[in-house]
């Protein structure tokens, strides 16, 4: 990672021409030498606009533009925003983080030791396990609930007692959805639409729906381990919802890190908490609540974000809160998250040049 912040450096002095040029071949780069369809990327920087840009199509058949309005999967990038849901009821005393999660979910299997808690949820270190291979990860089963999804793992045994590793799980913030549901009394999408994308004025996103596709969604392709890419068979994602099946924009994933800088979500005390280091061992980077932290050191920048990688989408979200900076590429293709991520690192470098 060290080498790609020093690669950045030359764009140091650069006009704010020069930069958003070099941001533009980024996104080509992409397109050319990953086999991406389809990507848009853009930066702000102290709530501005430094530069929005797009390369290759939404849907390669019909040459449609990929754009920074293009609806496209958000994967994982969802967990941050129900992680910040779940502090908002925590703030509003309705959440605990420290009691077993049987306080508001009652049905919930209890364990033969330690129960699985919030806070257990929020920072994947609750044992329970990820997708059983190919046929949950591209199921086309719909699930009509939230609730109903627990049914694929609730009974398993899990990985190990809760708080004592981390292990990364979609199916943990399946959980917290069921319990924002329990909680507040309302659906997980309408809460979401409410407290989170009304909140950020974010009119491009909500929760994608099996078969039915929006008239500027783009199509969904993936890339193999060859570099072949194709148009890929829509998975559904109803079991994963509040851990990734959302689709939104370049602009308002913009939106929603300016709203996290701004404090617009929760109070800076919360957002702080967030930001701690709770996945206690580093799998790749520290994770917090809904953050993987990029660089943790303290008086360094404190990068936080989240990638988002699941057929037909390989994406990255960067927020610097100290510099008031926040970055993002969204593209339409799985396969290439190695390509995508060190990408929006580059566009961080792009910044610091200001």
């Amino acid at each position: 990672m060290k080498k790609i912040f020093v690669l950045t450096l030359i764009l140091l002095g650069q006009s704010l021409k020069a930069q958003n040029e070099k941001a533009q071949i980024i996104l080509n780069e992409l397109i050319t030498e990953n086999n991406i369809i389809g990507t848009a990327g853009g930066y702000t920087q102290n709530g501005e606009i430094g530069w929005i840009g797009q390369a290759g199509f939404a849907d390669q058949n019909k040459k449609t533009p990929f754009t920074g309005t293009t609806l496209n999967r958000i994967a994982s990038i969802a967990k941050p925003m129900t992680a910040i849901a779940i502090m908002q009821l925590v703030e509003q005393g309705k959440i605990d983080l420290d009691v077993p999660i049987q306080t508001y979910i009652p049905d919930y299997p209890k364990q033969e030791k330690t129960q699985i808690t919030t806070r257990h949820l929020l920072s994947h270190t609750s044992g329970i396990g990820g997708y059983q291979g190919g046929k949950e990860t591209e199921t086309t089963v719909a699930y009509k609930t939230l609730t109903d999804a627990l049914s694929i793992f609730k009974d398993r045994d899990l990985l190990f007692e809760p708080g004592t590793r981390y292990s990364y799980t979609t199916y943990g913030y399946t959980v917290l959805g069921v319990i924002i549901e329990r909680v507040s009394g309302q659906s997980f999408e309408d809460f979401m639409q409410e407290y989170i994308w009304d909140k950020a004025k974010m009119v491009n996103t909500g929760v994608e729906k099996f078969g039915q596709k929006k008239a500027n969604q783009s199509s969904i392709y993936h890339r193999n381990r060859k570099g072949k890419t194709k148009e890929a068979k829509e998975n559904n994602l109803s079991n994963r919802i509040p851990g990734g099946g959302l689709y939104t924009t370049v602009e308002d994933m913009l939106k929603f890190g300016n709203a996290v800088i701004n404090n617009v979500f929760v109070t800076e005390e919360t957002m702080n908490l967030m930001r701690e280091h709770h996945s206690l061992e580093k799998e790749r980077n520290a994770y917090g609540f809904g953050w993987f932290l990029y660089n943790p050191k303290p008086n360094e920048g404190a990068i936080i974000g989240h990638s988002g990688a699941q057929t037909g989408a390989s994406n990255q979200l960067m927020i610097i809160p100290e510099k008031k900076f926040v970055a993002v590429i969204l593209s339409n293709t799985s396969g290439a998250f190695q390509a995508v991520t060190p990408a929006t690192f580059k566009l961080y470098g792009i910044a610091t040049s200001n």
